[in-house]
């Protein structure tokens, strides 16, 4: 198997560290930013993982300085009535992007290969015909010109079972543990067994897999955001000096005066 993998430090990053370097990368997404819609190039991000592997801060972490209309994330709820009946792909392309695009992905197409395989919410002739069709299908998607990018971030069984432990006592976090968790949590091996299977059909060359080390998610962010930056050819784009016009006269309309009469919200701080 051809999967590439980023591994982990050693110990802890230290978050003045861990500021700095995102911060140093988060410039760079921007100036990404810059050449995906110069160039009107389109790339699809799949990231996927172990429920707890950190998917959730890592987009964020990928995203909070970056416009939302180039980079768009997509995170789609469990497949309706009506979705059941189309063709299994069907509702993942059509969130595909446009010229000047970026789409990640947050949970794609391989939930067959994973948690609708395991809790059994697809047939084995289903699950087995999709390990079939998904390189055809990633192949015909990178040869139309899409830039596919896919990650799987990988957490430890002990470090998974802290951070399950924390949501049952944060009332901050709960709302991140599902029932659909706690089942993936008594199942680590069915998950990790298909996990494995969808590794050996799906990491082909045209679009390979690769692991990233989530124990630190400290780390897991910086290496995913650089493995990313690494895997398009982007380039600086210049952009013209902006210079801030003159207002208007200063005194031709007064803004306090305007709302001094107004209803304002109650100061509690």
């Amino acid at each position: 198997m051809s999967t590439k993998e980023s591994g982990a430090g050693t110990e802890r990053l230290k978050r003045k560290i861990y500021e700095k370097e995102l911060r140093d990368l988060q410039v760079e997404l921007c100036r990404l930013q810059d050449w995906i819609k110069a160039s009107g190039e389109r790339v699809v991000i799949v990231l996927e993982g172990r429920d707890a592997a950190g998917k959730g801060g890592t987009i964020k972490a990928l995203t909070e300085r970056v416009s939302p209309r180039v980079f768009r994330v997509v995170a789609l709820p469990a497949p309706s009535d009506r979705d059941k009946t189309q063709m299994y792909i069907q509702r993942f392309v059509e969130h595909f992007p446009a010229g000047g695009e970026i789409v990640i992905f947050d949970r794609s197409w391989y939930n067959r290969a994973g948690v609708e395989y395991v809790m059994g919410f697809c047939t084995s002739e289903q699950h087995q015909r999709f390990l079939e069709l998904c390189p055809v299908f990633e192949k015909f998607v990178v040869e139309g010109g899409l830039r596919l990018i896919k990650i799987w971030l990988e957490v430890g069984q002990e470090e998974q079972d802290r951070r399950f432990r924390a949501r049952i006592e944060d009332p901050l976090r709960q709302w991140k543990l599902s029932p659909m968790d706690i089942q993936s949590y008594s199942r680590w091996y069915d998950y990790s067994r298909a996990r494995d299977l969808m590794f050996e059909h799906t990491d082909t060359d045209h679009a390979p897999w690769h692991i990233v080390r989530s124990d630190d998610k400290k780390r897991a962010r910086l290496n995913t955001i650089a493995h990313i930056l690494a895997q398009i050819p982007y380039e600086k784009v210049d952009r013209a000096r902006v210079r801030l016009p003159r207002r208007s006269e200063k005194r031709a309309y007064d803004d306090m005066a305007s709302i001094a009469d107004r209803r304002h919200v109650a100061r509690k701080f």
